[in-house]
C-alpha cells in the first residue's frame, strides 16, 4: 500500500495562488479596463499577470493601455514569451514603445525580435525620438484618407479600419500623389455632410495645425489648449504625417511634468517611480544630493554670523530678530521664483523679458517689505509700551533697524527670486531647479548681511 503524502508547503501555496487569481478575476471580470488596470496595479506582479492571462486578448490589451497601470512592464516579463508578444503587438505604438523603455535586456531584445515587421518599425520609429517630445508621445494609429474620396467613402473606410486605431478624433485628408496633409476633418463636421460630397467639402477652411516631432511635450500642451484640440497631427519636413499626440496623451504627460516641477520645487530629484514603489537607497540619492548642496548653503549663514559675532556680543536684542528677518526674505524670494518659473513655462514672459520683470519686482519688493517693515516696527513698539518685553533704552531705534532691514531682505528677495529662473534657463537648467529651499538659502544668507549692515548704520555709538 503507497504511503499517504501530506501536500509539501510549495503545493499548497500554488493552490492558494490559483486560488487568490480565480476570485480576482471573477471580481473583476466584468469591471471597466480603468478600473482592472487600477486594481492589478495594487497585485503583485506575478497574480496580476496570471490574472491579465486568463483575459480576453482584447480586453487584457486594453488594460495594459492604461497609464494607471504603471507596473505593466514587470507584469509583461512574467507572462509566457509568445502571450506577451501578442499582447504587444495589440498595444497602441506610444504604449508600447514606451514598454521599451523600461524593459531590460535580454528580454527586451527577446520581444522586439519576435514580433511583426510591421509592428518593429512603428516602436523603432518612436524610440528613435527624444524623450518627452511630440515624436515619443505620439501614436502612429490614426486615419488617413486622399482628398478625392467623398464624405461616403471616408465613412466606410472608418467602419471598415476602427477597430485597428486607438482613437478617431479626426480624419487627415492627404494629397493623393504627394501624401501631404491638407486638411484635418473632425467627425462631427464629416457625419454632417451628404455623402455623396466630396470630404474636402466638409473640411475647415483654415490649414490644419501641426506640430514638429521633435517640439518639447509642453509645448504640444500649449497648441491642444489654445486651439481646443483632441488631437494634432506630427508632421515631418515635407508635411507627411508620421503620428498624432491626443489629449489624453497630454493629460497623462502633464500629471507627469506637473509632479516632477512639485518634487523639485521641495528641493529633491524628481522621482522616477511612485514614492511607495521606489527603492530606499534611490529615495536616499534623490534627497540626499540635494540636501547637501542646501546644507552647505546654510553654512554660510553660520559664517556670516560669526563675522558679525562682535555685534551680536555687543546687542544681543538683535538675535532675537534674525528667525523674522531670515524668514520674510526667503518667503518673499519664493514666491517671485514660483511666479516667474510658472510664468515661464506658460510662455507669460521670456528670457527677453527679465528687465521687465525686475522693473516690477523692485516696487513690489519695495512695497512688500514696507508692509512687513510696518508690521515689525508695530510689533516691537507694542511688546516695549504694553510691557510685554524690554528692549532696552534704545528700543525705537531698534525698532527702525528690523523695519529698515525688512524692506531691503524683502526686496532683494523678491528681485533674486524673479532673477534666478532666467539664469537657470539662459544656463540650460530647468527652472525648476530653482526650488523654494534653495532660494531661501540663497536669500538667508544675503538677508544677514544685509540686517546687520543696516544695523551698523542706525546702531552705531549707542547698541553699537
Amino acid at each position: 500500500m503507497d504511503e499517504i503524502r501530506n501536500p509539501s508547503e510549495d503545493d499548497l501555496d500554488a493552490r492558494q495562488r490559483a486560488a487568490d487569481v480565480a476570485e480576482l478575476l471573477d471580481e473583476l471580470s466584468e469591471e471597466h479596463p480603468a478600473d482592472i488596470a487600477e486594481a492589478l496595479e495594487e497585485e503583485e506582479p506575478e497574480t496580476a499577470s496570471a490574472v491579465l492571462a486568463r483575459l480576453p486578448r482584447d480586453r487584457a490589451v486594453e488594460v495594459l493601455d492604461y497609464p494607471e497601470f504603471e507596473q505593466y512592464a514587470d507584469v509583461i516579463e512574467e507572462l509566457p514569451i509568445d502571450q506577451a508578444v501578442s499582447l504587444i503587438a495589440g498595444m497602441s505604438a506610444d504604449r508600447a514603445a514606451e514598454l521599451f523603455r523600461q524593459l531590460e535586456e535580454p528580454i527586451r531584445s527577446d520581444l522586439f525580435s519576435r514580433l511583426d515587421d510591421s509592428t518593429q518599425a512603428a516602436i523603432s520609429r518612436l524610440l528613435s525620438y527624444p524623450e518627452h517630445t511630440a515624436g515619443s508621445l505620439m501614436t502612429t494609429e490614426f486615419v488617413t484618407v486622399p482628398s478625392n474620396w467623398t464624405v461616403g467613402d471616408t465613412l466606410r473606410h472608418i467602419r471598415a479600419i476602427e477597430r485597428t486605431r486607438e482613437t478617431i478624433y479626426a480624419i487627415y485628408v492627404l494629397d493623393p500623389q504627394t501624401h501631404k496633409l491638407l486638411k484635418a476633418v473632425t467627425l462631427r463636421r464629416l457625419i454632417t455632410g451628404e455623402p455623396q460630397h466630396p470630404i474636402l467639402s466638409v473640411a475647415p477652411q483654415h490649414d490644419p495645425i501641426t506640430t514638429d516631432p521633435l517640439t518639447d511635450r509642453e509645448d504640444v500642451a500649449r497648441l491642444i489648449s489654445k486651439y481646443d484640440l483632441l488631437a494634432v497631427p506630427v508632421v515631418d519636413a515635407n508635411d507627411h504625417v508620421l503620428g498624432i499626440v491626443t489629449v489624453d496623451d497630454m493629460i497623462d504627460a502633464i500629471i507627469e511634468e506637473g509632479t516632477e516641477d512639485a518634487q523639485k520645487f521641495g528641493g529633491m530629484e524628481a522621482l522616477d517611480e511612485p514614492y511607495m514603489e521606489i527603492g530606499f537607497l534611490d529615495m536616499l540619492k534623490k534627497r540626499a544630493g540635494w540636501l547637501c548642496v542646501l546644507f552647505l548653503g546654510e553654512m554660510l549663514t553660520a559664517s556670516a554670523m560669526q563675522h558679525f559675532e562682535e555685534e551680536l556680543e555687543k546687542a544681543i536684542v538683535l538675535t532675537l530678530f534674525i528667525p523674522l528677518i531670515m524668514s520674510s526674505g526667503g518667503n518673499s524670494g519664493s514666491q517671485a521664483t514660483s511666479l516667474i518659473i510658472r510664468s515661464l513655462a506658460l510662455h507669460e514672459v521670456t528670457l527677453a523679458d527679465w528687465w521687465r520683470v525686475a522693473l516690477r519686482e523692485i516696487p513690489a519688493g519695495l512695497t512688500l517689505g514696507a508692509i512687513l517693515g510696518a508690521l515689525g516696527f508695530v510689533r516691537i513698539v507694542a511688546w516695549q509700551q504694553l510691557g510685554i518685553f524690554d528692549y532696552g533704552e534704545h528700543w525705537m531705534l531698534v525698532a527702525f533697524t528690523v523695519a529698515a532691514a525688512l524692506i531691503g531682505i524683502v526686496t532683494f528677495g523678491s528681485v533674486t527670486g524673479s532673477m534666478l529662473p532666467f539664469i537657470l534657463r539662459r544656463l540650460g537648467f530647468d527652472p525648476a531647479s530653482a526650488s523654494a529651499p534653495f532660494v531661501a538659502t540663497l536669500v538667508d544668507v544675503t538677508g544677514l548681511v544685509i540686517y546687520f549692515s543696516v544695523a551698523l548704520a542706525i546702531l552705531s555709538g549707542t547698541l553699537l
